[in-house]
């Protein structure tokens, strides 16, 4: 073999070497990119994962039963312009409980609609909307999926 030869050889290697190691070097960056960005989606939702509501019922202090919606925030931090959509029943409008401000750690009870009382059985959770204290709007609905809404 000659030295042309053998040279040549070189350079190919050489340069299939430098494609491969470019070739290499996107593909972790690519990874690592989305790492990245799973990560960032798992901090966004921390908050909004450790909200929760429900209805149940509660004794008043005057011995009757009543309905009363529980909003749990056991966040850190505060969430805001909290609703509950309740469902409507044929061609009404749809409303909602505006609850506003459930401070972090707390439990926040509001009184559920009168007629509920009729069909309740047992506790089960219901849809809420909020705010995240990053100003996200997040809904989480009565199976528990939460969802980021724009």
């Amino acid at each position: 073999m000659d030295s042309d030869a053998v040279s040549a050889f070189a350079d190919v290697f050489a340069a299939v070497g430098t494609v491969g190691a470019f070739l290499v070097g996107f593909l972790l960056l690519r990874r690592e990119h989305h790492r990245e960005a799973g990560r960032a989606e798992d901090e966004r939702r921390a908050q909004a994962e450790r909200i929760s509501a429900w209805v149940e019922l509660i004794r008043k202090a005057d011995g009757r039963n009543d309905l009363a919606f529980h909003i749990h925030n056991a966040s850190a931090m505060p969430i805001y312009d909290v609703e509950l959509p309740l469902p409507a029943r044929g061609d009404e409008e749809t409303a909602s409980e505006f609850v506003g401000l459930v401070p972090p750690g707390q439990t926040i009870q509001r009184s559920a609609p009168a007629d509920w009382l009729r069909t309740y059985v047992e506790p089960e959770p219901v849809q809420i909307e909020f705010l995240d204290s990053a100003g996200r709007r997040w809904n989480r609905d009565e199976q528990g999926t939460l969802s980021r809404t724009d």
